[in-house]
């Protein structure tokens, strides 16, 4: 026996038995990374015992409203019993199994849901692990197509700044490169384009200079641009910025004269999150390639997808490759796609436009007070969005303590402080939300 092994086995594991709040706290400092945290200087963390509702409920016994629904993605709120009964059946079916050569019905069942609330022309579902991977699927897509029909210089995509799509290699690339969270990795990505970021204001008509300045940067590139990628209405973790639809119609109208492929993220914005199934339909716009993700299971398993049209498959497939080439592990994990189906029939139940309506009426109600507060830049609200953008960043670690010790929790970032709260949240919560969300600020 090796000297570590006698020493794993001599040792009393702290895993024996339950874990106290201490010894939770003592392993997640000496050995948990946490997301965008140091390893040498471990912020504080809160342990979770259990959630429900709109409630997470702590291992010190305290409750918290949840006012970030997990990073988005808890759209019907924790331990709901039909997500709970759909993944203990397909549970005791099988749990997973590959997707290359195989296939079951959740699956299946996922896709034609997808197929069917998208917009008609997207027709052919790619799943995938996570909103990152879906977003590389995407440009491979992209790239792969103007491969296959022989314009092999079509292999730059077009974005604009502000704009954030994950943390992987080929999402760090479209993801804004100097106010993004990427550039310590500038040397070695693709270089890509990047247009100014879209105008703010949902109602504001576009002017002149933004529609030439656009055009121009297709007139210039479009012989080497693969696709144009953006997140439609609301740009997230780049800034919570909500612009004109129209936008949207204008990226529509130049990739078509140019031949470029669009791709829309809709992995923030879909399912309902900003008052319309899919933020594509404020505009009537339908993209070439659509990621969705985070909402997609509610938040029980990791899984996205990528959805493209008939023409982008076909030119795919009828290339060199012959077959797309990509393939996840976990790609259609039957657990994951029967909680997904899961919660797009929950969803599609209930009058789920009335109740974005409520949240998006309190929360108006709850913020707009604000915006005569002297650090505050502005107030802006759309669907389950809620942004408070100060004039200065805030520190979250002085001031997300302050928001659990008041009974809520938040993740600011940057100079935002924001709310996208699960669908379930009533209004008395969704008031204590926001007049906790105030206290504070008014404080800064």
């Amino acid at each position: 026996m090796t000297t570590l092994n006698k020493q794993l086995v001599d040792q009393q594991s702290p895993l024996s038995s339950a874990l106290t709040p201490q010894q939770i706290r003592d392993i997640d400092q000496a050995h948990c990374w946490h997301p965008y945290s140091s390893a040498l200087n471990p912020s504080p963390v809160y342990s979770v015992a259990s959630a429900e509702g709109v409630r997470l409920r702590l291992n010190d016994g305290r409750e918290l409203i949840d006012g970030m629904a997990s990073w988005w993605c808890v759209i019907h709120g924790y331990n709901h019993p039909v997500l709970n009964a759909a993944a203990q059946e397909q549970l005791n079916n099988v749990s997973h199994v590959m997707f290359g050569g195989l296939s079951h019905e959740p699956a299946i069942r996922l896709v034609k849901h997808l197929v069917d609330i998208t917009p008609e022309p997207l027709t052919r579902v790619f799943l995938a692990d996570s909103g990152s991977v879906s977003v590389e699927v995407a440009i491979k897509m992209a790239i792969q197509y103007w491969q296959s029909a022989g314009k092999v210089k079509k292999t730059r995509l077009l974005t604009v700044r502000n704009g954030y799509h994950g943390d992987t290699m080929g999402c760090m690339s479209v993801c804004d490169p100097e106010n993004g969270m990427h550039h310590l990795f500038s040397g070695i990505l693709p270089q890509h384009l990047f247009a100014d970021a879209p105008p703010m204001g949902y109602d504001n008509p576009l002017t002149d200079s933004v529609i030439v300045s656009l055009r121009t940067l297709f007139e210039q590139h479009h012989e080497e641009l693969a696709a144009f990628i953006i997140e439609p209405v609301v740009q997230g973790a780049g800034g919570m910025r909500i612009y004109s639809p129209a936008y949207l119609q204008l990226l529509r109208q130049l990739c078509d004269e140019f031949s470029v492929l669009l791709i829309f993220d809709e992995i923030a914005t879909g399912f309902g999150r900003t008052g319309e199934l899919f933020a594509c339909h404020h505009a009537d716009v339908c993209p070439d390639i659509m990621t969705v993700g985070k909402a997609l299971s509610a938040g029980y398993m990791t899984l996205a997808a990528a959805l493209c049209t008939d023409a982008v498959a076909k030119g795919i497939c009828e290339g060199e490759a012959g077959v797309f080439m990509h393939g996840p592990t976990f790609m259609g994990n039957p657990l994951a796609c029967s909680v997904a189906n899961a919660s797009i029939e929950l969803l599609l139940s209930q009058d789920w436009q009335s109740n974005m309506q409520r949240i998006a009426k309190g929360l108006l109600n709850g913020l707009l007070p604000l915006q005569d507060h002297g650090a505050v830049q502005d107030v802006r609200v759309i669907g389950g969005i809620g942004v408070v953008e100060m004039k200065e960043p805030v520190t979250m670690a002085a001031i997300q303590p302050r928001f659990v010790e008041e009974g809520v929790w938040l993740r600011p970032f940057g100079k935002l402080i924001y709310t996208m709260p699960p669908y379930v949240i009533n209004d008395e919560d969704l008031a204590f939300l926001c007049s906790k969300m105030r206290k504070i600020i008014r404080t800064l």
